[in-house]
């Protein structure tokens, strides 16, 4: 009996060493977001709640944002290993400056960029917009496509007046009918309606994918030094980012719990909703033929064709299919 006892202490001994060393085994990794923790961002929440990122031997810090360009340069500069950012910020960046980051996996294929109006203005269309005051944030990355999607669609932007506000102001105003339409993400949708709801209104989007803005939007970016050296890590960062995506779109609402539970002012109701508002730009035709988190060198061409344009930089400038790792999301 006592051979016994003594062996079960040591098997007991011995496995609790092996969960120990385990658990120190586990990768630190950091990931800043390009905004505050939100419904567009619970797939992050949704890996490390249910164990994907720990299932890959990672253990992920999830960084709150201000911005793309601030969760790039904390990438460049060494502060985090993974920048979630819109694509375009991206190409702008290594067109102006060679920035050492590349990306690595596609979150948004389809442009998210919209109109918010409100139900019953008898806007419709961006046609319905000749003559009338739109406001946007002074660095929403959607004031760079505006103009030539207006141009693009037989509209004169010189007829829209545009105003830049504050981000905070952008509802309100249009609560209050200061402006006819906002610019903002279709994601933003769910918030602004609640605002709008007390002000006896609803919200509507005029989607830009609709009238032609094709590209990518948020994707995952990591260092030039990180890919060449933990190459291993990114492949397994990728691979649960994945995972947390595809159970967001299989169930919203346990998703907004596991953002709650990280986030504890997070509403889940509203989270859902917000959820519910991004899987199109998330899941759609663009990810059924190329594959989730897959870039295309075709839809490459075609962004940067675009944003040059936009931001007058030389198309030669930039190889955009330069700026992805196309291996690493399939």
């Amino acid at each position: 009996m006592r051979v016994f006892a003594a062996r079960n202490v040591a098997l007991c001994l011995f496995t609790l060493a092996l969960g120990s060393s385990a658990a120190t085994a586990a990768e630190k990794v950091s990931i800043a977001l390009g905004w505050i923790p939100g419904g567009e961002r619970t797939h992050y929440y949704v890996a490390r709640a249910r164990g994907f990122f720990a299932e890959e031997g990672l253990d992920v810090s999830i960084l709150a944002g201000k911005g793309a360009t601030d969760a790039i340069t904390k990438v460049a500069s060494g502060n985090a290993d993974f920048a979630e950012a819109g694509f375009e910020s991206l190409l702008i960046a290594k067109a102006r400056g060679d920035v050492p980051l590349t990306g690595v996996m596609v979150v948004m294929s389809k442009m998210p960029d919209a109109l918010i109006v409100t139900a019953g203005s008898g806007i419709k269309s961006l046609a319905d917009m000749a003559g009338k005051k739109v406001a946007t944030s002074p660095f929403t990355s959607s004031n760079g496509p505006w103009p030539y999607l207006l141009k693009n669609n037989g509209i004169d932007p010189d007829k829209v007046q545009l105003l830049k506000v504050d981000a905070a102001a952008l509802t309100p105003m249009l609560a209050a009918g200061q402006v006819d339409g906002i610019i903002q993400f279709v994601t933003n949708l769910p918030l602004t309606d609640a605002a709008l709801n007390a002000a006896g209104k609803k919200g509507q989007t005029i989607p830009w994918s609709d009238y032609g803005l094709k590209g990518y939007s948020v994707s995952l970016m990591v260092s030039n030094k990180t890919l060449a050296t933990r190459r291993d890590m990114v492949v397994k960062m990728v691979r649960a980012v994945k995972r947390g995506m595809e159970a967001t779109r299989q169930d919203p609402h346990r998703a907004a719990e596991d953002l709650k539970a990280s986030i504890p002012e997070a509403d889940v109701a509203l989270t859902e909703a917000v959820v519910r508002a991004s899987l199109p730009v998330m899941f759609n035709e663009v990810s059924d033929r190329d594959g989730l988190g897959v870039f295309s060198p075709e839809i490459l061409q075609a962004m940067w064709q675009r944003v040059s344009t936009e931001q007058n930089i030389p198309v030669e400038k930039l190889d955009p299919t330069t700026t992805v790792d196309f291996s690493l999301a399939k």
